[in-house]
């Protein structure tokens, strides 16, 4: 059975070095378990770059480490703006440099003084709540209505 010549990269790029490998829209959908719509608007908001072959999109690695950079930082709760500071450092430095690494460094403490602050208004919300519920649950005792 013959190839045509757009099927022969795709065949044999699990074969090629990481740093030529290429991926389709949806494979990386597939990788990272998120929709291609979701790919997409991260190359909107210029975080992505493929190049094009038509109206196909073509990803290389730049390309798939910087989406799982992406996906690293909104499970981190950092926002758009923020991931895009790391991404463009990265790509400035991809061993890392003193100057990225300090930023890096700010933004999770930024990061991490958000989720104490998060932690001490669950606890004190949750205090609220437990003291209705007590009050409640005392009135219809004393209204002879159990729970």
């Amino acid at each position: 059975m013959s190839r045509t010549s757009s099927q022969a990269p795709e065949a044999s790029s699990d074969a090629l070095p990481k740093q030529q490998r290429t991926y389709s829209i949806g494979e990386l959908a597939r990788m990272f378990e998120v929709t291609p719509r979701t790919i997409r608007f991260y190359e909107q908001e210029g975080l992505l770059a493929p190049t094009r072959q038509g109206q196909k999109r073509i990803y290389r690695e730049k390309d798939r480490v910087r989406l799982k950079l992406t996906l690293r930082g909104k499970r981190l709760g950092f926002s758009l703006a923020e991931i895009r500071e790391v991404v463009m450092m990265y790509d400035a430095m991809p061993d890392g440099n003193a100057r990225q690494l300090k930023r890096l460094l700010e933004i999770l403490a930024d990061k991490r003084d958000n989720l104490e602050r998060q932690l001490e208004d669950i606890r004190l919300m949750r205090m609220e709540i437990d003291d209705v519920d007590q009050r409640a649950r005392e009135v219809l005792r004393q209204l002879g209505d159990e729970v």
